[in-house]
């Protein structure tokens, strides 16, 4: 381990991962940067987690294996700050146990962060992969202003891209420490199941961030995994993190033409489509119920807004009661199959 390199503190949270778990660890222990330090809470798993994490532990001490009565994802940020406590680097990654690094990834960033020390946070591309670990496509910005709106230069720029689109990838996530103590750690609230979304905004005011334009790592997707299984319940969340965000910043909401009426607008078009696609997550696994109570509040709330996508929630409802998925109707008028291709953004 070579000392002049600051110590990297990874943060790698997980709850039933026993699938996943060590092809994660083998991507940390891949990296051609090697000062760092592995911190896995395990949230009181069911299946062999914590079993896994603690044979890599015991075969290299850079990895520290934790578990905990289970808590939920509801409060995650509690499993984060608890890692958090632990760590001792200069910098925190985030990497939770279902993804995997690419080997540069950590040097890159540690690289990049040294060259700036101004930056509050280092992010970049990933790919998005399916079940089957076949990698199809990564995020990226659409154009040249997207990238410089990406450094978040001067700070509280990215403002308005990130609320309509939350794109970072939280694999590719790595913070400086003392900024992350500044703003009290990890932060979580607003009945989101993701601690990355609202801390990372919290970050977005304080400093510029250093924006790698290559992908770092594979973020796994899956049906069932807690972006697809709370779709519409973590919009209605984003949304109210936002309003409060609004009223805590208003002039940089006001200098990028946030007003309410905007945001407003936005979030009730966006809730129509995260609850149709919420609905068609659950008839891929089966809650019929549950498809059908999405599918109604996206017909019945916000008047006429996305009149295609309350169409689509009017066939998933009648699908609900055959008690069938609609996958092969995307496939036959070639859409997407949710359940074979389950790589859509999760905003």
């Amino acid at each position: 381990m070579n000392i002049e390199q600051p110590l990297v503190s990874i943060v790698s949270p997980a709850y039933n991962h026993g699938k996943f778990i060590a092809g994660c660890i083998e991507s940390v222990l891949a990296q051609t940067y090697s000062n760092w330090e592995m911190i896995i809470v395990d949230d009181g798993s069911t299946d062999s987690t914590y079993e896994i994490a603690s044979d890599f532990a015991r075969k290299d001490s850079r990895i520290k294996a934790f578990t905990q009565k289970n808590i939920g994802i509801f409060r995650l940020g509690e499993s984060y700050n608890f890692a958090l406590k632990h760590c001792t680097g200069k910098y925190v990654a985030v990497l939770e146990c279902d993804d995997v690094w690419l080997p540069g990834k950590l040097q890159i960033q540690v690289d990049v962060l040294e060259s700036k020390p101004g930056c509050v946070l280092s992010w970049g591309k990933a790919y998005l992969s399916s079940i089957d670990l076949s990698y199809d496509y990564y995020l990226a910005p659409r154009n040249d202003s997207d990238v410089k709106l990406f450094y978040n230069k001067p700070a509280g720029v990215f403002l308005k891209k990130f609320i309509y689109s939350t794109l970072i990838p939280a694999l590719t996530i790595v913070f400086r420490r003392d900024a992350l103590l500044e703003i009290g750690g990890f932060v979580q609230g607003f009945g989101l199941p993701l601690v990355d979304i609202p801390t990372t905004l919290e970050l977005l005011m304080k400093g510029e961030f250093a924006y790698v334009d290559q992908p770092l790592g594979k973020w796994r997707i899956y049906p069932n995994q807690v972006t697809k299984t709370y779709t519409g319940q973590m919009t209605t969340s984003y949304y109210a993190l936002i309003r409060s965000f609004m009223k805590r910043f208003p002039e940089a909401f006001e200098e990028h033409g946030l007003t309410k009426k905007v945001i407003d607008r936005h979030f009730h078009n966006r809730l129509v489509v995260s609850y149709s696609r919420s609905g068609r997550y659950k008839l891929i696994r089966k809650d019929f119920k549950g498809a059908r109570k999405d599918y109604l509040y996206s017909i019945s709330h916000f008047g006429f807004t996305q009149p295609v996508w309350k169409l689509r929630s009017a066939v998933g409802i009648f699908f609900s009661f055959l008690r069938m998925d609609i996958e092969w109707l995307a496939r036959l008028i070639g859409h997407d199959s949710y359940k074979e291709k389950s790589c859509q953004h999760p905003s």
